[in-house]
């Protein structure tokens, strides 16, 4: 028996499954379409790709950005850092990190709050007054002492440049900072 509403184009499947039939329909021109072009694309990016190396494949490109860090990360030696303290927007962009994130323990101008942070503006270094040292106790930190390790929140260029903006403070000797600290330093 056959529904009267039915047209030719409807044509119902010879199988059923509980009582329910389906009809032999086509696709409809628009997911047709989406289908051969989406077939056509793979064939251009599987070529790009996979074939000629003229696009670089996911896995490369996360590589090459993991080693761009780790390189970015690398460029904290005594050389590099002394070479940043003459560029004065990098020392304002170090000022700008040490406020929101130093001057809790440090004060603003780097005198140091007692029972907290020493004071950065003398000659006296608890942990080596080397470039690298403070590049180096800024990154690592000295949890110990209540230092954190200011890299996994910050980076490697902010804690860069808040060491460069420390390493400027060398030697001002603010009125009424903490007393001196460590070990004395007598380099830039």
């Amino acid at each position: 028996m056959t529904d009267p509403s039915i047209t030719n184009v409807d044509v119902e499947r010879e199988h059923s499954f509980d009582g329910i039939t389906e009809f032999d329909n086509h696709l409809p021109n628009w997911w047709l379409w989406s289908f051969y072009l989406a077939c056509i694309f793979s064939v251009f990016y599987w070529g790009a790709y996979h074939i000629t190396g003229f696009a670089a494949l996911p896995t490369e490109v996360y590589e090459a950005d993991q080693a761009a860090l780790a390189a970015q990360s690398t460029d904290a030696d005594d050389e590099t850092l002394r070479a940043l303290l003459a560029d004065p927007n990098y020392i304002a962009s170090g000022k700008k990190i040490f406020d929101i994130n130093c001057a809790s323990c440090h004060r603003n101008d780097g005198g140091g709050m007692p029972g907290l942070g020493p004071n950065l503006t003398d000659k006296f270094w608890l942990h080596g007054g080397e470039p690298a040292s403070i590049y180096t106790t800024v990154t690592k930190g000295v949890i110990e002492k209540g230092m954190v390790a200011w890299e996994s929140q910050l980076g490697a260029s902010k804690c860069r440049k808040a060491t460069v903006y420390v390493m400027s403070l060398r030697n001002k000797n603010v009125a009424n900072g903490r007393e001196a600290q460590g070990e004395p330093y007598a380099g830039q």
